[in-house]
């Protein structure tokens, strides 16, 4: 089984913002790479409670299945690699093939035959090594809306989160409330359902 633990921090941005740091850390469009991602979660979005999202990613023609959980530091990730058919399949009946991310969803109390496919959300993604960590920039599209984001991918996280508020400070970008990906996909979901 492959897992890790991932400390990130992020920040929703402005097109112009992302311009800026598009700018700052030399990156061009020809840096940027299209992935994919499809969300599941039942009906009463019982991973959303747990704090927790699953997904399968695509990346040209390779899909990985994740789970994400909340770890006393950061995120646990499980993985999955999936076959094209097998991705295809998850999608179109929501069934979640057995492994480790179907056992690390019965450890957490999940019926994985509960579970729907939602929808995807389409990212184009830069990334770039810095000393402090990893930069991602991202630009992603879902239902009716598009946004920008900068993460950063760090090992220790006290100092990786000074090294993120410093980077902004330079750049004069505000420190806002940002959530991930998958909130923000099923926020404007559920809205769009209520509308």
């Amino acid at each position: 089984m492959s897992q890790e633990i991932e400390i990130e921090f992020k920040n929703i941005l402005t097109k112009e913002e992302f311009i800026q740091l598009k700018t700052h850390f030399t990156l061009h469009n020809s840096d940027f790479s299209l992935q994919e991602n499809h969300y599941f979660d039942t009906p009463l979005f019982s991973l959303k409670n747990h704090g927790a999202a699953l997904r399968i990613r695509q990346k040209q023609d390779n899909y990985v299945l994740t789970l994400k959980e909340p770890a006393d530091i950061g995120l646990l990730e499980t993985h999955q690699f999936l076959s094209n058919e097998e991705a295809k399949y998850m999608m179109k009946t929501g069934l979640i093939l057995d492994g480790p991310v179907k056992d690390q969803l019965v450890s957490l109390g999940i019926a994985p035959d509960q579970l729907t496919y939602f929808g995807s959300l389409v990212t184009d993604r830069a990334e770039k090594k810095v000393e402090e960590g990893l930069i991602v920039l991202d630009h992603s599209r879902y239902l009716s809306v598009e946004d920008y984001e900068v993460e950063f991918e760090v090992k220790e996280e006290e100092a990786g989160k000074q090294a993120f508020l410093k980077i902004l400070k330079e750049l004069s970008i505000p420190i806002r409330p940002t959530k991930n990906k998958i909130r923000r996909f099923y926020d404007q979901k559920y809205h769009s359902e209520k509308s």
